[in-house]
């Protein structure tokens, strides 16, 4: 393989990795309404506010932002 045709399948294939975690972190959530009921009631020993957080449609990036704040309290 030459340079050019090495630059482009690593730029490929980087953009097909980026494409693919786009979709990924904001695709928005299938849970069912009693799938966030038993995660609200699981987590309801750590607080009110994050029990009530189980309730909202989150994208797996909220989910991601939302474990990092938790954990840097």
């Amino acid at each position: 393989m030459n340079k050019t045709t090495k630059t482009v399948l690593i730029a490929v294939v980087t953009a097909l990795i980026a494409a693919g975690a786009f979709v990924y972190f904001t695709t928005p959530e299938d849970r069912t309404v009693e799938e966030k009921i038993e995660d609200a009631a699981n987590t309801l020993d750590r607080g009110v506010d994050d029990a009530a957080r189980q309730l909202e449609d989150r994208s797996p990036a909220e989910k991601v932002r939302d474990g990092i704040k938790d954990a840097s309290e």
